[in-house]
C-alpha cells in the first residue's frame, strides 16, 4: 500500500478498479476495430419532408424534448415510451393538449424494443439512464432509424465502438445531444475561433462543476434514483461532455486534430458520504452506500497535433456552477463563468479582462449567425436558456434539408470515452492511456465544423 494513502482510501480505490474491470486492460481499451461498414464522416441522409419521431424516456429531460418537438414545424411525434405510468400519463396529456395522440409503449421495461419495431419512425430520441443508451441506440439504428441520445452516449470503450460500428453498418445518424454546443456564448466563441481572433489555438479547459448532491433525495424515481448509485461503482470523470463538447469543436477535434492520450487523477471521495450522514436518518439506505468516486477529477489530454486540454468534473463539492469554457490561442483567450476576453492588440491590455458591457461590441461583431436567426425563438421556448430548443431545431432542420449534423457518432464516441479511460488512468496511478481513433483516420481529412449561415 502506498504510504500516503489511508487504508480506507486504498480499499475504495482497489474496489472501484475491480468493479469496473479496468485493471491491466490498457491494450484492450486502445484497440481499434476492422471497419464493417462505410465511414459516416460528413454523412448526409435522404431528405425528410416530415420527421416522424419516437421518444424513449419522458422524465425531466424527455418531457422537455417532447415539448420542443411538438412545437417544431415538420415533426410528427408518432410514438412514446416510458415504463413509469405517472410519467407516461403526463406525456400523453402533454400531447393531447397539442392535439395529437401518439402510441404509448409502457408495457414493461423492454417495451421500447416494440416501439423500435415500427416502420413509420425516422428517428428515435433516447432520453434514459446511462446504461440504456447504447442498447437502445443500436437497436434503433439496426431497425432503420436515426438515433439521438442524451449525454454521455456510452459508458465503456466497447460501447463507443458499438455506436460507431452500427452507424457505419446501417448508414444512420447517431448523434449525442450535447446541448451546450448550442449556447449563445459557446456559439460566439466558435465564431471567434473560426474568425482567427484568438490566433492559433493551443490549449482548452472544459469542466462540469455542478453540486448535485440534492439528487440523492430522489429514491424511487427521478435522476437521483439511479445516478446516485453511479458514484459507488466508478472513479473517474463520469460526465465529461458538457464542458468538452464546445471546446472540442473550437479545437477541431476529429476534424483536423484528435485527442491522442490522457492522464487522470481523482481526489478522495468524501462529500456524498458526509451529505448522507447529515441529511438522512440513521439506518437509511443512502447512509449505507459506499462511495468510491473522487469528489473532483482532473483529466489532461494531449492531441495528435500537440495541443493540450484539461477536463474537470465535480458533482458533489460545495462550489458555484461552472463549465470553464476556456480557449487559449496565440493572440488571445476567452474564459467563461463569468464570460471574459483578452485579445492582444484589440483589448486595452493583456493584464485585464474585458467583461460585462465591454463584451457587447464583440457580440455585435461576432454573434453566431445561427443565434442571430433563432436566438429569440430559442429564448422564448426555453430549455437551459434556449440551447435545448436550438439544438432540436437544428437537428430537424438538417434532417429535412439533407445536411450533415453538427455532431456525429465519432464525436459521441470520442467525448464519451473520456469516462472509461479516465477510470483506467485513476486506477493505474494516473498512467497515460491512448484514446482510440474512432474515425479510423478520417479526422485527417474531415473539414472543421463551419459557421452555419
Amino acid at each position: 500500500m502506498p504510504k500516503n494513502v489511508g487504508r480506507r482510501d486504498f480499499l475504495k480505490i482497489a474496489g472501484a478498479a475491480a468493479a469496473t474491470g479496468l485493471v491491466g486492460t490498457a491494450e484492450a481499451l486502445q484497440q481499434s476495430r476492422p471497419q464493417k461498414g462505410k465511414s459516416v464522416a460528413g454523412f448526409v441522409a435522404t431528405k425528410l419532408d416530415t420527421v416522424r419521431v419516437g421518444i424513449i424516456g419522458l422524465g425531466a429531460r424527455g418531457s422537455g424534448h417532447l415539448a420542443h418537438l411538438l412545437r417544431l414545424e415538420g415533426v410528427e411525434v408518432r410514438a412514446l415510451c416510458d415504463n413509469h405510468k405517472p410519467t407516461a400519463d403526463r406525456a400523453m396529456a402533454q400531447c393531447e393538449k397539442a392535439g395529437i395522440k401518439p402510441v404509448m409503449y409502457n408495457n414493461g421495461d423492454d417495451d421500447w424494443r416494440r416501439m423500435n419495431d415500427r416502420d413509420d419512425l425516422d428517428a428515435v430520441f433516447v432520453v434514459t439512464p446511462w446504461d440504456l443508451h447504447v442498447p437502445m441506440c443500436v437497436d434503433a439504428m439496426k431497425k432503420g432509424k436515426h438515433a439521438f441520445v442524451e449525454v454521455p452516449a456510452a459508458l465503456t470503450v466497447d460501447e463507443c465502438w458499438q455506436l460507431v460500428d452500427t452507424a457505419e453498418q446501417m448508414q444512420k445518424h447517431c448523434m449525442m445531444m450535447e446541448n451546450v454546443n448550442y449556447g449563445r456564448e459557446e456559439l460566439l466563441v466558435l465564431n471567434l475561433c473560426r474568425s482567427g481572433v484568438l490566433g492559433e489555438l493551443l490549449h482548452g479547459e472544459a469542466a462540469y462543476i455542478h453540486d448535485l448532491r440534492g439528487q440523492m433525495h430522489e429514491i424511487e424515481h427521478g435522476t437521483g434514483s439511479w445516478r446516485t448509485l453511479e458514484y459507488t461503482k466508478r472513479n473517474g470523470n463520469l460526465y465529461p461532455t458538457h464542458g468538452l463538447g464546445p471546446v472540442a469543436q473550437y479545437m477541431n477535434i476529429n476534424r483536423g486534430d484528435r485527442m491522442d492520450y490522457l492522464s487522470s487523477v481523482s481526489s478522495p471521495s468524501r462529500s456524498r458520504e458526509l451529505y448522507a450522514r447529515e441529511k438522512f436518518p440513521e439506518g437509511h439506505d443512502r447512509r449505507k452506500l459506499k462511495f468510491v468516486c473522487g469528489d473532483i477529477n482532473t483529466t489532461i489530454v494531449k492531441t495528435v497535433m500537440g495541443k493540450s486540454l484539461m477536463i474537470q468534473w465535480d458533482e458533489q463539492l460545495p462550489r458555484p456552477y461552472t463549465r470553464h469554457n476556456l480557449i487559449q490561442g496565440t493572440r488571445g483567450v476567452w474564459a467563461g463563468f463569468p464570460d471574459r476576453l483578452v485579445v492582444e492588440g484589440r483589448t486595452k491590455s493583456t493584464d485585464s479582462w474585458v467583461e460585462d458591457d465591454g463584451l457587447k461590441p464583440w457580440y455585435e461583431q461576432y454573434e453566431h449567425p445561427l443565434y442571430k436567426r433563432m436566438g429569440e425563438e430559442a429564448k422564448k421556448n426555453g430549455g437551459h436558456g434556449g440551447m435545448d430548443f436550438l439544438m432540436l431545431w437544428r437537428i430537424i432542420y438538417c434532417l429535412r434539408n439533407g445536411e450533415p449534423l453538427d455532431q456525429d457518432v465519432y464525436d459521441a464516441a470520442a467525448w464519451s470515452v473520456i469516462t472509461p479511460l479516465s477510470e483506467w488512468s485513476v486506477a493505474n496511478r494516473s498512467k497515460s492511456i491512448d484514446i482510440p481513433d474512432f474515425t479510423r483516420g478520417q479526422w485527417k481529412t474531415m473539414k472543421p465544423l463551419g459557421i452555419v449561415e
